[in-house]
């Protein structure tokens, strides 16, 4: 598999003198295309921290992010982040996070046209993603209209919409029952294997841990040393 994301030696603090505290201590990582993994541990173990790092959304204070092989950090942004997030990457997170005044379809099909593609290009990408997800039936409905599962799918799609090499997914199924938020997990699962993206989902669900490639733990600002990619330790 090629690299999709390799992250070097990211810090960050919060705060100065003597009520500074490390979020991030010298975190580095590797994210292969078409996998899917799991970053685990507790609150406070700077797994959010990382996640707008690696998704440009909160510089570090210093270190290295390359993505699909262009360096777009490195101690200072050398891109637009903005532009970069809209073309590369895509979000998932604990809430859908769906503009309640459009439709399912107009949710997908928002970041698509916000990037200048024409409506009936992006019309008939948000169809092809709505019914892969086997919300058909569904298109026309406003978020209100949609259940929390189904409402997550559409998330999931409007991720995908402008085929990104990237998907970072915050508690995605915290608000979620098991039954569907393991659905959602192996959505995302399946997101990686078929269209090669890389995935990176933050949880605190641990029922769901076979779904992942990868399972990696983080511990004060640290990532746990893995032994045959599993976590050194789930307590």
């Amino acid at each position: 598999m090629k690299e999709a994301l390799i992250a070097e030696n990211l810090c960050k603090h919060y705060g100065k003198g003597n009520t500074s505290v490390v979020a991030l201590d010298s975190v580095s990582l590797t994210l292969r295309a078409g996998e899917v993994v799991a970053l685990l541990g507790p609150s406070g173990a700077g797994k959010s921290t990382l996640l707008t790092a690696l998704g440009l959304i909160r510089a570090p204070d210093s270190g290295r992010i390359v993505i699909g092989g262009q360096t777009v950090f490195e101690n200072g942004y050398r891109t637009d982040p903005a532009l970069f997030r809209r073309k590369h990457l895509g979000f998932v997170f604990q809430r859908a996070n769906l503009l309640p005044f459009l439709t399912a379809e107009e949710n997908v099909r928002l970041p698509m046209e916000l990037d200048g593609i024409g409506a009936r290009a992006s019309a008939a990408r948000a169809r092809e993603l709505i019914e892969s997800f086997g919300l058909a039936n569904r298109r026309d409905n406003l978020p209100s209209e949609l259940s929390g599962g189904q409402q997550q799918r559409v998330a999931i799609a409007r991720a995908l919409a402008n085929r990104p090499e990237l998907i970072f997914a915050d508690e995605p199924t915290a608000a979620l029952d098991s039954a569907l938020g393991r659905l959602v997990m192996e959505m995302l699962r399946d997101v990686a294997h078929e269209h090669q993206a890389a995935v990176l989902v933050v949880t605190h669900d641990t029922r769901a841990l076979d779904v992942f490639d990868r399972v990696l733990k983080m511990e004060d600002g640290r990532i746990c040393k893995t032994e045959n990619d599993r976590p050194c330790s789930l307590s």
